[in-house]
Order: C-alpha cells, then structure tokens, then sequence
C-alpha cells in the first residue's frame, strides 16, 4: 500500500462523550450497590485520563481496590457502553463518514488504532457500517506492550504502508505518529488538549480540514 490514514476512535471518530457519562455512571452504580463504592462517580478522573488503556484507567478510578474488583467494573462498564453503542446514544463526529468516504475514492487505505477493547470498537464499526471503508480495526489489545506507537507500527509492518499520517485527539495519537516516522494530525475535539496538540504537524477543528491537508 502507497498511502494510508490510521485514524484514533475514541474522540476522533467517534463521540466517546455521548456514552461515556452514561456508562460510567451505571458502572459505579452498580459498584455502590455491591458495596464497593461509596463516593459521586469519579467522572472528572476519567475525563482527565481519557484515551489511556483501560487497564490504567481502573488503576486511577479505583487504585485501592483489588484487581478482580477492577476486572468486575471493566466488564460492567464495556457491557454498558456496547449497550449504549446498539442502543443508538452515541454518534460519529461530524462529516466522519464524509472523510472515510473520500479518502476511499482517493486510494487513501485507512486503519482505525485505538486503545478501546476489541468488542467495543466491533460495537462501533457494525453500528455506524464502518467496515465498508475501513480496512482494519486494530485495538491496543493485540499489542502485549499496550503502547499505540507499536500498534501502528503493526499496521505499518502488516500492510507493507510506505506513506501514511495518524489523527487522533491525545498525546499518544501523535507521539505513534512520531515514533514511526509520520505525520501527525491533532483533532481539537471534545478529550484534546491544547498543551498535546502542539506537538501534531496539523490540527484540526473539522475531519473534512484532512482533505487540504493530504493534498
């Protein structure tokens, strides 16, 4: 493949804010209920450290407790965002599609590399058709180091990819792209940070902006 687009999900494709809220809060509702939470959901935590692997963020939402209790409010939580997903409370960001659509019709190949959990990010592509332009969903899982900057390199490695940029909203989007000799397009959307969106060589306001961009 000459040219390729790896695209984050969580904050850059997706609209991870319109379910998040939502899932949390059942997750720690249900944690209340068995007695191992006491305290408001800790939604600004997870707001703070949004797009880190999951395995991180129950190590900063509930760092006191014992990890089967971690892996019990993992499965909660994924179980209600998928819900969330099927039961239509999400939504891509505007002109996703649009740009998907495009970079298609130009021989753009395009990847999705997230840090979200394999059924999740299945959720997302069967609801919204996303494998219609998508070649591969590739989740950090497959990955034992459970850094983005090696799945990319995956990608790049499996796909033979000469040329390619990744966008994405986090500071790991854009250090993936850095650590494998690429461009990097920061997406100023609803998880960004202006202090890591500096380090990216665009950003962007509007997933249409990749257009000029790539031209």
């Amino acid at each position: 493949m000459k040219q390729a687009a790896i695209f984050d999900m969580d904050g850059t494709l997706f609209q991870t804010d319109l379910i998040l809220e939502l899932s949390l809060d059942d997750t720690f509702a249900h944690l209340r209920s068995l007695g191992a939470w006491d305290g408001v959901t800790p939604i600004d935590t997870y707001r703070h450290i949004m797009g880190v692997p999951l395995p991180e963020v129950w190590a900063a939402l509930l760092p006191d407790h014992a990890e089967d209790m971690k892996e019990l409010a993992n499965s909660h939580f994924l179980k209600r965002l998928i819900d969330n997903i099927k039961n239509g409370r999400g939504a891509l960001y505007p002109n996703a599609k649009e740009i998907l659509v495009y970079l298609k019709e130009k021989g753009v190949a395009i990847f999705i590399a997230s840090n979200g959990l394999p059924d999740y990010l299945a959720a997302i592509s069967r609801y919204y058709g996303l494998d219609e332009w998508v070649t591969e969903t590739c989740s950090i899982q497959q990955i034992q180091s459970l850094n983005k900057s090696d799945l990319v390199r995956m990608i790049l490695k499996k796909y033979a990819i000469q040329t390619a940029v990744v966008v994405g909203d986090r500071l790991s989007d854009i250090q993936a792209a850095k650590e494998n000799g690429l461009l990097a397009i920061g997406c100023r959307f609803d998880f960004a940070k202006d202090d890591e969106l500096v380090q990216a060589d665009w950003v962007i306001d509007d997933l249409l902006e990749i257009k000029s961009i790539l031209m």
